[in-house]
């Protein structure tokens, strides 16, 4: 029997492929910041919920490492899962991404952060509205703005908020980046995002006291704007007189650029000529993205 047209439609729907390898990039990095964010904010809301007090302290990096692991799962093979605006123009300073790139891949990574923030607001919203009644309570006792963004923990002040997010931005991306090279430790392909899981969990662990070490710019500001608009409003730009919300924003940036230029200066421009990545290595995370499509 021959398909109906609803049966033909669905199919070409279904089977259609992208013929544009950045367009396939872009919507990699979204689907991968998606679920990067929507498990790790999920976390939080679990423990706002909870109110476990310092057993979410413990709990919070690995939920966010996991979360990690599963966004570079499903982008990897495709873009190289970046997921965090931070490493893409800091791989981009290093010529491991063509500038001409870098505009689709951060567009992507901040609209799949804004809408895991809706998400996560759906299947929150009531059991948090538990805690925080009408959601609006930027900071302090039964805040919950901090279930999506990030803010700096009493008495630490933002100039030292904006170092913790240097040092540890650019802690992360020198274990990316070793991770990542074939030459060095010639991590597999199929265990890399664990690693890189493993190694953001790392870095909360030991930074997140100041602010919580966001990290990721678009993880952060999206979920704000996302909260500016369904509730909290202003307060979570207008915090400490604006003097805080571009923390998240700035300081992963430099700490990413620091981070990779390091390591191209004291690892990556050292190894020798023979010095072969083997075979299985020659296509790992970060490289996906070299030439401008």
């Amino acid at each position: 029997m021959k398909p109906n047209t609803v049966t033909r439609a669905w199919r070409q729907v279904t089977g259609c492929c992208i013929e544009s390898t950045l367009a396939r990039q872009a919507l990699a990095e979204m689907v991968g910041t998606l679920v990067l964010t929507l498990v790790g904010d999920c976390v939080l809301a679990s423990l706002a919920v909870f109110q476990l007090g310092s057993v979410g302290l413990a709990a919070a990096p690995l939920g966010w490492g996991l979360a990690v692991f599963l966004g570079v799962l499903v982008a990897g093979g495709v873009s190289g899962a970046h997921l965090n605006p931070a490493v893409t123009v800091a791989l981009a300073t290093i010529g491991k991404l063509g500038w001409c790139n870098v505009l689709a891949y951060v567009t992507a990574q901040y609209l799949g952060a804004f809408l895991a923030s809706g998400l996560v607001y759906l299947v929150y919203a009531d059991a948090l509205s538990q805690v925080d009644v009408n959601l609006t309570i930027v900071y302090g006792t039964n805040a919950t703005a901090p279930v999506f963004s990030c803010f700096p923990a009493p008495g630490v002040s933002t100039l030292t908020c904006l170092l913790d997010q240097t040092v540890s931005t650019a802690v992360l991306l020198l274990g990316i980046c070793a991770i990542t090279d074939g030459r060095n430790m010639a991590v597999s392909r199929g265990q890399q995002p664990l690693l890189v899981g493993l190694t953001v969990s790392a870095c909360m662990y030991a930074f997140s006291y100041n602010c919580g070490n966001p990290l990721n710019p678009a993880r952060d500001l999206a979920p704000r704007i996302f909260t500016a608009m369904c509730g909290w409003g202003s307060a979570v730009f207008s915090f400490r007189s604006y003097n805080w919300f571009w923390v998240p924003v700035v300081g992963p940036h430099l700490g990413a650029v620091i981070g990779v230029w390091i390591y191209k200066l004291a690892v990556d421009n050292h190894w020798k000529d023979e010095d072969e990545v083997d075979e299985d290595e020659k296509r790992p995370l970060l490289s996906n993205a070299k030439i401008c499509a």
